[in-house]
């Protein structure tokens, strides 16, 4: 067996031969999750064009992180998805009397039809 002087700087035995030698010889690579954000070496290698990277996750994966985080915080607040399709003039109206009353668009059409709910109880 080759001594560790045989190399110049290594500090351990190298093997030549063997199966041990040829396992060696195998780069052996873990597997990345591209939502794992502890092992950042792992993509450090990963050149794209445009701005520096200030996250290790593509653009898709981000946005796909925030919408669930939404959600979630949305759940714990009790609140619930529903979607409306109005003319553009009535979003305007909605738009300047929202911020005339300093509150967003959509707490402001949900005190609409709350009004109008306890109206049609009466």
């Amino acid at each position: 067996m080759p001594k560790a002087t045989d190399y110049p700087g290594a500090r351990i035995p190298v093997i030549k031969s063997g199966v041990l030698a040829e396992f060696l010889a195998v780069p052996l690579s873990m597997a990345k999750e591209q939502t794992d954000r502890t092992t950042l070496d792992l993509f450090a290698n990963e050149r794209r064009p445009g701005r520096p990277k200030t996250n290790p996750l593509s653009r898709d994966e981000q946005l796909r992180i925030n919408k669930r985080n939404q959600l979630r915080r949305d759940r714990v607040r009790g609140l619930r998805r529903v979607e409306l399709k109005i003319n553009s003039e009535a979003v305007d109206i909605l738009n300047a009397l929202a911020e005339q009353k300093n509150i967003s668009r959509s707490e402001l059409i949900e005190q609409i039809l709350l009004a109008q709910l306890a109206e049609q109880e009466n």
